[in-house]
Parts: structure tokens; C-alpha cells; sequence
């Protein structure tokens, strides 16, 4: 029972991933505090024990990560091609650029960056996806 509720919240908090990227803590610490008490009610911890460690035992990213580990995941399928059409198309390898063919640039796995205008267009999957942090990045 209790790894079913696990199952039905972490599905809803993963749903919109993609969507959260860019947006406020205070907008995302709702959800962080959904998770918390999922974990607290997986393990049956008292609602005074800390979930840090619960959520290295459960093998669970805290809601940022988890974020930013969903966008990851897009653009290695992406790169891969193995991601849906609407995610390809609005993704796009600077080794395909012509314009950027002759730059040492487009030997790279790097993805075009589209200029934005306003703060909200940062939140975009063709922006936000591409200037998540990279693998030699660290998260944490």
C-alpha cells in the first residue's frame, strides 16, 4: 500500500517536470514539502524526523534535482535521437547549424541556445533544456 501511494505521488510530481524548470523556489516548495511527507509516510517517520537520509534509502531526488535530472534525461534523448519529434524539433545540435559548421563548437554535443526576450521565455524547453548543468557540472 504504502509503495502505491509512493507510486501516485511521485507520477504526479513528475508529470510536469519540464514545466517547473526556471520557476521560483517558493513556487517549488509546495511540492518539496508533497514529497517530504510522502517519504515520511513511506517509512513511517514522525513528522519531526529529518528526510534527507529517507530519501537516500528510498533511492528519491529532492524536487529541484528531480527537475533538473527529467530535463537531463530529455536532452540525452534528444541527442540520441530517441526522443519524440516535438521534443527534436525544438532542439537543435549546434553540429547542425551551418552557419556554426566551421567552429569548434559544433564538434561538441552542445545544443543552439535560442535568445529570449523576457524572463519567462527562460522557462521554455528549448532554452531551459539545453543550459541545464552538464555532467561534469556538479548538482549538489
Amino acid at each position: 500500500m504504502k509503495h502505491l501511494v509512493a507510486a501516485v505521488i511521485l507520477n504526479g510530481l513528475d508529470y510536469c517536470n519540464s514545466v517547473l524548470a526556471g520557476l521560483p523556489w517558493s513556487t517549488v516548495a509546495p511540492l518539496q514539502r508533497v514529497q517530504n511527507a510522502a517519504a515520511r509516510l513511506v517509512l513511517g517517520l514522525s513528522r519531526r524526523d529529518h528526510v534527507s537520509s529517507a530519501f537516500v534509502e528510498l533511492h528519491w531526488l529532492p524536487i529541484r534535482y528531480r527537475i533538473q535530472f527529467k530535463l537531463a534525461l530529455l536532452m540525452h534523448m534528444a541527442h540520441n535521437n530517441k526522443s519524440p519529434a516535438y521534443i527534436s524539433d525544438v532542439t537543435l545540435p549546434v553540429s547542425r547549424d551551418l552557419s556554426r559548421s566551421r567552429l569548434r563548437s559544433a564538434d561538441t554535443t552542445d545544443f543552439i541556445v535560442p535568445r529570449t526576450r523576457i524572463k519567462f521565455g527562460e522557462r521554455a524547453f528549448c532554452v531551459s533544456g539545453p543550459t541545464i548543468p552538464s555532467s561534469e557540472d556538479t548538482l549538489f
